[in-house]
């Protein structure tokens, strides 16, 4: 039996996580959140969970039960300013792994962004200039990560795209937007867009979480895991949701940059410096990911036509 201490359970992908974890080991769990109301998983029954009020900002106050963790979980983040963004996802984040003991601690599952790596699964240089305050502080991290004496012992997870969310659970930021595709798609179905991309759900990120733990991957090797079904393009994306609404395409315009940028001016978009460099960028895709599937386990989600029904959301009759 482990010890495992997990951040950032209290979100999305952390719900998911908890209850991989619970149902399918019998780990000692602890569980660091800042608010337990905002827990919707049942650990008040789980003799092997237990609960730490706090946040990464006074981290060092549980240095004494991060000295005998054998695994950590690191899921949590900030999305807020500047100076917040860089406090919880550089400077606390790191650490907390310094409090580790390296003789003790077995693997480090470090979840960043996939949207800090090129197409050839690298460092992308663009992500640390033009990135937000997240995507930015993620990209440091990572480079900060590598120096450290224990980074062979470190897993990183690169989420591309992450779908999920359920009555039980926190919905992702993407699932909870899918109502204004839905809302948008009789406009967005005559355009035609040059991108692709990769994506997930939650569920699944779970599940190699779960199978990691249980699994370690060689420390022999750099251990950089980009979690995101098959790429898909933008244009493909569009048809199958079109034809799932029950939507039909007749002719499609090409969404030139031009004519993007057209859009932009006439409905006064604000722009970040992340996001034009996305539109130039468009592809976000990478050489190599993963799913469960990899690792010989079934997918919970794999399809357009999936992440549409586990949104809840079906055709009209």
């Amino acid at each position: 039996m482990k010890r495992i201490f997990i951040t950032g359970a209290s979100g999305c992908i952390g719900h998911y996580m908890a209850e991989a974890l619970i149902k399918e080991t019998d780990h000692e769990l602890f569980f660091l959140v800042r608010n337990p109301d905002k827990l919707k998983f049942d650990y008040l029954s789980c003799p092997n969970v237990h609960i730490l009020i706090g946040d990464l900002q006074n981290i060092e106050k549980f240095s004494d039960v991060l000295k005998t963790v054998n695994i950590a979980i690191l899921a949590a983040t900030s999305w807020g300013g500047v100076t917040e963004s860089y406090e919880i996802n550089v400077i606390k984040t790191l650490g907390l792994i310094d409090l580790l003991d390296p003789d003790i601690c077995e693997q480090i599952f470090y979840f960043s962004t996939a949207s800090i790596l090129d197409k050839q699964n690298q460092p992308l240089p663009e992500a640390g200039e033009f990135g937000t305050n997240y995507i930015r502080t993620k990209y440091q991290c990572f480079i900060q990560l590598k120096e450290l004496p224990i980074y062979q012992k470190v897993t990183t997870l690169f989420p591309t795209l992450v779908f999920g969310g359920e009555p039980n659970k926190p919905y992702s930021h993407l699932s909870g937007g899918i109502g204004d595709v839905i809302k948008w798609i009789d406009l967005i179905r005559w355009f035609k867009a040059d991108g692709s991309f990769h994506y997930i759900h939650a569920k699944d990120i779970a599940q190699v979480v779960s199978y990691l733990v249980e699994h370690p991957l060689p420390e022999t090797e750099e251990k950089l895991v980009v979690l995101g079904n098959k790429k898909t393009t933008v244009d493909e994306a569009v048809e199958v949701i079109s034809a799932y609404l029950k939507r039909r395409i007749y002719v499609r315009i090409p969404l030139s940059i031009t004519l993007t940028n057209f859009f932009i001016k006439v409905f006064r978009l604000r722009m970040e410096d992340w996001d034009r460099f996305s539109i130039n960028y468009r592809h976000f895709t990478y050489k190599v990911t993963f799913t469960p599937a990899n690792f010989g386990l079934k997918n919970y989600c794999t399809t357009i036509d999936d992440v549409m029904r586990l949104s809840g959301v079906f055709p009209e009759k």
